[in-house]
């Protein structure tokens, strides 16, 4: 589904951010990548969808490479690609269905989208809606939502982009933990239910070990582990932070 190919990624200032990254993701895959602040998880799921250009090696999605893809050909892979923000990217001051409908910007031209979207587009959008039980939140601004509903909306946009991967950046990051557990138990559920590939940077190594399948550990910018969660052991952690795991880099997700 994702292959990276010898992919490193240098900052104009000399900065490393990746350093020659060899890793594939296979579909359906649940993927939570961890490291320390700046070990180069955002530059990595950024790299994939090409909102970062790499400055060595190939990555491939879905055999076709993204890193060459101009044009008409770049457009159609990112549209298989949905990313979910720790921010949540919303226009704040839009409907929530006008937010989802933006996933289904790349399948329209410019012009035709200024005129409003097609019935089916409508119908998607309120069906990724009711995936993530918001439905009855449609014609309600955004701005007047929680941070727990707005991630729910950047991840209906997401279902209703008809994406065939997830990259979620830190998407529950300034959540508390309850409404934590709920965003990730959606992630996890379209994941299980759409066979979605799903790759999730996170900081908290309980969620790793609760939600992963497959953890991939980065420091200063390599892979330092890469492998099934039972393997993810606090020895392991300890070599993939470079130290002894901190109380901060553990969340108690408290149970509804």
């Amino acid at each position: 589904m994702i292959e990276l190919r010898n992919v490193s990624k240098i900052y104009p200032n000399g900065t490393k951010g990746l350093n020659n990254i060899n890793l594939t993701f296979g579909k359906g895959e649940f993927v939570v990548v961890v490291g320390l602040s700046g070990a180069g998880k955002s530059t990595l799921l950024r790299s994939i969808n090409r909102l970062h250009e790499i400055s060595e090696g190939d990555i491939r999605i879905q055999g076709q490479s993204i890193t060459a893809a101009k044009g008409v050909q770049l457009r159609r892979i990112r549209r298989g690609i949905g990313m979910v923000f720790q921010s949540f990217n919303l226009v704040k001051r839009s409907s929530v269905l006008r937010n989802v409908l933006a996933g289904r910007v790349g399948y329209h031209s410019t012009l035709r989208t200024l005129f409003g979207f097609p019935k089916h587009d409508v119908e998607l959008a309120l069906q990724a809606l009711g995936r993530v039980n918001i439905a009855e939140k449609a014609y309600t601004r955004a701005d007047q939502l929680s941070g727990g509903q707005q991630q729910r909306v950047a991840i209906a946009r997401v279902l209703a982009q008809e994406a065939q991967i997830i990259l979620a950046d830190e998407p529950v990051a300034s959540l508390d933990p309850l409404t934590t557990k709920q965003v990730m138990d959606d992630l996890q559920r379209i994941n299980q239910e759409l066979g979605i590939t799903t790759i999730v940077n996170l900081h908290y190594i309980d969620l790793a070990r609760e939600y992963a399948t497959r953890i991939v550990g980065l420091r200063a910018g390599e892979v330092v582990f890469d492998g099934p969660v039972s393997e993810a052991t606090d020895e392991r952690f300890a070599e993939i932070y470079g130290r002894p795991i901190q109380r901060d880099e553990l969340l108690e997700v408290a149970q509804p």
